[in-house]
């Protein structure tokens, strides 16, 4: 005797060695045996063999039409037996009762199961919305299929155009466009990038990284949509002074500026102007929320994406020939340049210039301080002001900056390259110049006199901290160590940065003796706080990315095959011409410091990735000058 039986969801066939009612010793045709309880078979046979029977019954259940047998069963509940002897038109053989077993277990969507060996026929209804669902999945399948040979054969379809930004940064992997790419990735070996890239559809790869942080943080885009015109700040006196601002020739959000006024007796009153747009927009107003949401300017060479809008900027940047709304610290400087007294307005001011450090450090430098300075624009009142600041940064207990290297990015958008739109220019300038520590020091003195002020107020205020070396973002007025000052709120950036236009605000409600808009525990401050601290890490983690991606542009561009490099620790070196770190895996062990001449093998700047080869010794030591920031390096 043999048995048809089913197990672990699949059908056996066996020979019957025993029988003992409740279950069976049946030895299967791979000679194994097992025991088999009575309420698993399904059939007894004498012929033919057990393995015969279901190599034959396959066979057969795929030549019956599994529509006919649902058409032909009732709409009551059967077992197997019946329908296959209706369907052989007689009592039915092992064979073919076998035969239908299959058929029907195999067209789950046709009849359900209802038991071991029963079934019932899928209503109509059930059973259309069932092949309808078959045939999507079927078309899927070939759409699938289609996309991905296009996608080998170096096209685009047509489907994935509109998902790009989301293929190319957050696939939906249950989408048949990401299952095609992925399909077309694994079988050519590359990166949905690369093969993207190869289909065309990357215009340049500038666009590639931008867009990346444009689809994570502008998912909407970068326009500001409607929003209520800024109020216009009355009752403000002007200031009886001719103020200038210091900066580099790309910046339009001018947030400083300063003043002197010359006293008889050798000293001076010293005038740090901010703008103030916190006068003209209010936390909850439009803009306001724009900030909130923003919260901070986001960098890049070339670009820049702002926090508030461009006519909302330039209503409030300290532009020169304008009179514009500003918070004032007047500093009354003795002849010895000691600081006797200071006090805070808010007015308008009139700026007479805005310097530019291209113009200005050729006249106004090391070389020049230490001879007789040349005549140009503000000369006097910069030479005491670098003199007071020289003085603020020994009385914080610095001792003057490094001797490092800053360097600015110059993207020209009219000139193109092989690399693509832009050409790009790297321009090598000394931190820690006697500009730099000027406006340094006297943006110290107002970000800490703010502190105390906002502290001693007992109003709510945003602080940098710096303790053990780790700064952070608190609410209480702690030191910073760094800096060597008691407190330390960031409020000199309120066009650039929400954290700044937060303690504005603050400041604006103390001076005229109203009650402050935040308070220290409120959700709403907690909550900027936080979100400021991580949204401007990630903008600044942004920003040094595009650098990175501009300087192997650079080394593209101009079709460098050789340079030198400091060794920073074991394989990693930053070049000398460009603020650019590279692993170096041929690098020998060798001391921090120790220079080298590489080859320049690769540059991917799909990957923002290069590299080098490792050449021979260069003669001395790259000074520290060349090395840079190691912490940003990494």
């Amino acid at each position: 005797m043999n048995v048809l039986f089913e197990e672990d969801g699949a059908f056996r066939a066996g020979v019957v060695l025993a029988d003992n009612n409740t279950s069976l010793q049946v030895e299967l045709p791979t000679g194994k045996r097992s025991k088999v309880k009575a309420a698993n078979v399904l059939l007894r046979f004498d012929a033919p063999a057990p393995a015969e029977l279901l190599d034959k019954a396959e066979a057969d259940a795929e030549a019956i039409d599994v529509d006919f047998l649902w058409e032909v069963c009732g709409d009551a509940e059967f077992a197997f037996e019946e329908l296959a002897a209706e369907y052989a038109g007689q009592k039915p053989s092992a064979l073919e009762a076998a035969a239908v077993l299959l058929r029907l277990h195999s067209a789950p969507i046709w009849f359900h199961r209802k038991g071991r060996g029963r079934f019932r026929k899928a209503p109509p209804d059930i059973l259309k919305a069932a092949l309808a669902g078959l045939e999507k999945k079927r078309q899927q399948a070939l759409a699938i299929e289609r996309m991905a040979t296009e996608l080998k054969a170096g096209t685009l379809p047509a489907e994935l155009k509109p998902l790009l930004a989301e293929l190319l940064y957050k696939p939906d992997r249950n989408k048949p466009e990401t299952k095609a790419l992925e399909a077309a990735c694994a079988e050519t070996g590359l990166a949905a990038p690369r093969l993207l890239a190869g289909c065309g559809a990357l215009g340049d790869t500038h666009e590639y990284h931008l867009g990346r942080f444009l689809f994570e943080y502008f998912p909407r885009g970068t326009d500001f949509g409607a929003y209520a015109a800024p109020v216009d700040p009355a009752d403000l006196p002007v200031a009886d002074v001719r103020a200038f601002s210091i900066d580099d020739a790309q910046t339009t959000e001018i947030d400083d500026a300063f003043s002197v006024v010359f006293d008889a007796d050798g000293g001076m009153r010293v005038g740090i102007h901010i703008a103030a747009p916190g006068l003209g927009i209010t936390p909850e107003s439009d803009l306001g929320r724009i900030a909130r949401q923003r919260l901070s300017t986001v960098y890049m060479p070339g670009r820049k994406i702002t926090m508030l809008p461009e006519e909302v900027v330039e209503r409030f940047t300290l532009a020169e020939g304008h009179t514009v709304p500003a918070i004032s610290l007047y500093l009354d400087v003795a002849a010895d340049l000691r600081i006797v007294a200071h006090e805070s307005k808010l007015e308008r001011v009139p700026v007479a210039a805005n310097l530019r450090h291209h113009d200005i450090e050729p006249v106004f430098n090391e070389e020049t301080l230490a001879g007789d300075l040349p005549e140009f624009p503000f000369r006097d009142e910069l030479k005491r002001l670098w003199e007071l600041a020289t003085v603020l940064e020994a009385g914080r207990g610095a001792t003057g900056q490094q001797n490092r290297k800053d360097y600015a990015y110059r993207v020209d958008w009219d000139a193109t390259t092989d690399q693509g739109p832009g050409r790009i220019a790297i321009e090598e300038r000394p931190r820690g110049s006697p500009l730099d520590k000027l406006v340094a020091e006297l943006m110290i003195v107002a970000n800490s006199t703010w502190g105390a002020l906002l502290r001693d107020a007992k109003a709510a205020g945003l602080y940098r901290v710096q303790t053990a070396g780790k700064v952070r973002m608190s609410t209480v007025a702690a030191a910073h160590e760094g800096l060597g000052v008691d407190c330390y709120a960031w409020s000199s950036s309120p066009l650039r940065r929400y954290c700044d236009l937060i303690n504005q605000w603050q400041l604006i409600a103390c001076l005229r003796e109203e009650t402050p808009p935040f308070t220290a525990k409120s959700g709403e401050f907690l909550g900027a706080l936080r979100d400021f601290e991580l949204t401007y890490a990630a903008y600044a983690e942004f920003q040094r990315g595009m650098e990175r991606y501009w300087c192997l542009r650079w080394l593209a561009q101009e079709g460098v095959r050789s340079a030198s490099a400091a060794v920073l620790k074991e394989s990693l070196v930053r070049l000398e011409d460009i603020p650019l770190v590279l692993r170096v895996p041929s690098l020998p062990a060798l001391d921090r410091g120790v220079r080298v001449q590489l080859a320049v093998e690769q540059i991917d700047l799909l990957e923002a990735e290069g590299k080098a080869r490792y050449v021979e010794l260069l003669a001395a030591e790259a000074s520290d000058a060349a090395l840079g920031d190691e912490e940003a390096a990494e």
